[in-house]
């Protein structure tokens, strides 16, 4: 059966680095404020001559170096992303002129959080009816961009970053590697619990973020839990099966009121919040690199992606490695 393999994985992160301690300097807040109410330490910002689309192109290089494939292989870039460099042209585009691997697909995706999931799904359709052969699927974001630095109850949550994965289409057994399945949802009704107040069609300018963090932690913990399970359901799998959790990183207590939602141990979760926070779409592909080159995920485990962001939106796929 033909399935889309994830044959490289790469990320990028600014230069500087910022720790709690650092945040405190400007912001009313305390390492031991957002430690306890996140697991944050440190995130990443991103520098004037940082960009989404620099983020993105060096996790893309670095993907395919990772995959041992040149970039003129590849036909189809989505890039998921809420902080495109220009309102148009797709930031997807300027990667791909980047990398010099023009004439073929390229587009963006707008899921905030849940971005990388929705490309990675939009990606595997795409491949398995042969639009092409091998993807770049990239999440990137500079969300400091957007961010209002005088609300300390949002501002001290997101960083920058890209992360990115090849994905090719192949010809596999049916125990093989593969995207196995992949459920994606979305509920416009809740968009005020988490947005951003500007645009250009309505105010004419960027904005800021804007969350109210309690009911976008109730909606997280019950949605990701229910999407998790529709996804092992349709793979015929069992939570026990799952050799690793690839989640969202949006904050420690989420992700521990998940996994205790589907029995599943801590030690299966890969945890990167605490060095990156927040990096909305970048977020699970940041963490998937982060545990792939640390050796924790081999070829052959069984892992589950999942991430719930602003919209709402939110969705899981289940990946043989």
């Amino acid at each position: 059966m033909i399935r889309s393999v994830i044959t490289g994985t790469g990320s990028a992160l600014p230069r500087n680095c910022v720790t709690n301690a650092d945040l405190a300097e400007r912001v009313d807040t305390s390492d031991e404020w957002i430690v306890e109410r996140t697991g944050i330490r440190q995130r990443y910002i991103a520098q004037e001559d940082e960009t989404t689309s620099s983020l993105a192109t060096d996790a893309a290089r670095s993907a395919l170096e990772a995959a041992g494939v040149d970039a003129s292989e590849i036909g189809l870039i989505i890039l998921a992303t809420a902080t495109p460099d220009h309102t148009f042209p797709a930031t997807a585009t300027q990667v791909q002129a980047a990398l010099g691997c023009g004439g073929g697909v390229a587009f963006d995706v707008q899921a905030v959080c849940s971005g990388f999931l929705y490309a990675l799904a939009t990606a595997d359709s795409l491949l398995r009816t042969g639009m092409a052969t091998k993807a770049l699927v990239i999440g990137s974001e500079t969300f400091s961009r957007i961010l209002d630095w005088e609300d300390r109850t949002t501002c001290v949550l997101f960083g920058d970053g890209a992360g990115a994965v090849v994905v090719e289409a192949q010809d596999v057994a049916e125990d093989g590697p593969g995207i196995l399945s992949s459920r994606l949802h979305a509920d416009g009704q809740h968009k005020d619990m988490l947005y951003v107040d500007g645009g250009p069609s309505t105010t004419g300018t960027v904005g800021h973020l804007r969350m109210r963090g309690r009911e976008v932690f109730r909606h997280a913990v019950v949605n990701l839990a229910e999407v998790l399970r529709e996804v092992l359901v349709d793979a015929g799998r069992d939570a026990g099966d799952i050799d690793w959790v690839v989640p969202h990183q949006a904050n420690a207590r989420i992700l521990d009121a998940t996994a205790r939602k589907l029995g599943l141990p801590a030690e299966k979760v890969v945890v990167t919040v605490d060095r990156h926070a927040n990096t909305s779409a970048a977020s699970v592909p940041l963490a998937l690199d982060t545990a792939v080159r640390d050796g924790r995920i081999k070829r052959g485990d069984l892992v589950m992606f999942e991430a719930m962001g602003g919209g709402f939106t939110w969705g899981a796929s289940l990946v043989r490695m």
